[in-house]
């Protein structure tokens, strides 16, 4: 029987990480579209190549030549892109499982699926300015478009003149900066006398990327800091006032086909930290098969074991972990089908629906960074090699837990106000104003 605002009439068996099979409950959605299987699919081939090309990534501080042409081959680029521009626009859990399997290999690769998911509200624009940015795509390797600052306390600035803006500023965590044809920055400006937020769209000519992104974790995603030589024209089409963002994002379903285009402002941002969340679940997912593998073939030090798989301390680890990481998957998946089920009822979410599925998702990821952590101790030394996967999930996923959309106390609060009746803070993201009101 189904109750509440999620409905579980319908089973899927799935394979769990060590080959058994589990019944699951799901909603009412369908699992995966066909799109959706073919591009998870093309994600699990792909797990071997990013593994091997984990070290270069992060040396590089971007993606190989050979990872680059691999997600751009296997359509990772076009999860978001509408289906009349030639993309998939998957939904919520097509988009999960995707990007979960391309982390089970490396977490700064699944990122560029993170990063692909902006193209959703790039192609809400006007459609001059989409225009401008679908015209490279045919020979464009990479995201056409990245985001650095967007919705940030600290933004650039712009100035009206003539038919155009006049940009100027610096943009932090411009993720994929180094394989993007665009970018979208944040800027504030002043019109007849009013303050404003706004975003501009730059070509690759126009800014600089800074060599700034020297972190200990998600290296490989190029989420440097980007610049202007001073002040650059950007045409008056290729700049939006944010105030009418959720205009056009309303507009979604009359402009394209496509589960992506169907979700409401609230379904939108639930679907985008389903993209962030998911390389959480699948960096574990991806440690507990290395963490299964070694175990099997390493002695402990200073125990009579055969190997540290026979140690009943390990093997309790080994439980935990992987219950940890089957809830956090359980909820993410839960939540990838609600969005999609309201998305096809052509229904948003209210305020405080958003906010606590967002907590729990948050709170999934810990529990994969806790599984995570866990599995690295207990395995032990070994681990520290810097060519050991193990330690690279756990720098990784300690970087993308920090990340300020999904940190855990902040979220907290915020769904904790929620929770007792306070009234919500007047302001989305970084700062800007009630963009989602």
């Amino acid at each position: 029987m189904s109750t509440g605002p999620f409905s579980t009439d319908t089973e899927e068996t799935v394979t769990t990480t060590t080959g058994s099979t589990m019944t699951l409950f799901e909603t009412e959605a369908t699992p995966l579209s066909e799109a959706g299987q073919r591009l998870r699919n093309s994600a699990a081939e792909m797990v071997p190549l990013l593994r091997q090309e984990a070290d270069e990534i992060e040396r590089l501080g971007a993606m190989t030549p050979a990872v680059l042409r691999a997600l751009d081959e296997a359509g990772i680029f076009k999860l978001a892109i509408p289906i009349e521009l030639g993309g998939f626009a998957v939904g919520a859990r097509d988009a999960l499982e995707v990007v979960s399997e391309l982390a089970r290999g490396d977490g700064s690769a699944a990122w560029m699926g993170f990063v692909a998911s902006g193209m959703r509200m790039v192609s809400m624009f006007p459609q001059p300015l989409v225009d401008d940015v679908y015209s490279v795509a045919d020979d464009h390797v990479g995201p056409l478009c990245v985001g650095a600052s967007v919705f940030s306390t600290t933004v650039g600035a712009a100035r009206r003149v003539g038919d155009g803006w006049m940009i100027s500023g610096k943009w932090a965590f411009g993720s994929g900066c180094k394989h993007a044809a665009w970018a979208a920055v944040g800027v504030e400006f002043e019109q007849d006398g009013r303050p404003g937020r706004g975003m501009a769209v730059l070509a690759r000519d126009q800014f600089q990327i800074l060599d700034d992104w020297k972190v200990m974790g998600l290296s490989g995603t190029s989420s440097n800091g980007i610049t202007t030589d001073g002040e650059v024209l950007v045409p008056a089409h290729r700049f939006v006032d944010m105030a009418e963002l959720h205009q056009m994002m309303d507009e979604a379903p009359q402009r394209y086909s496509g589960l992506a285009y169907q979700t409401g402002m609230r379904g939108a941002m639930l679907t985008v930290c389903l993209y962030n969340v998911s390389i959480a679940l699948g960096m574990a997912l991806g440690t507990l098969e290395c963490f299964v593998e070694q175990a099997a073939k390493r002695k402990p030090f200073n125990l009579p074991y055969p190997t540290i798989a026979e140690i009943p301390s390990v093997q309790v680890t080994a439980g935990k972990a992987r219950a940890m990481i089957n809830l956090a998957g359980t909820v993410m998946r839960r939540h990838a089908d609600e969005v999609d089920r309201r998305a096809r009822l052509g229904q948003d979410f209210e305020a405080p629906e958003e906010s606590e599925m967002t907590m729990d998702l948050v709170y999934a990821t810990r529990l994969c960074e806790e599984a995570i952590n866990s599995l690295q101790v207990a395995i032990g030394s070994s681990t520290v090699a810097l060519n050991n996967p193990i330690q690279r999930f756990v720098r990784d996923v300690r970087v993308l837990a920090s990340h300020g959309a999904i940190r855990m106390d902040p979220m907290a609060e915020i769904n904790g106000r929620q929770a007792l009746g306070l009234p919500p803070f007047a302001m989305f993201a970084g700062g800007l104003a009630q963009v989602a009101s």
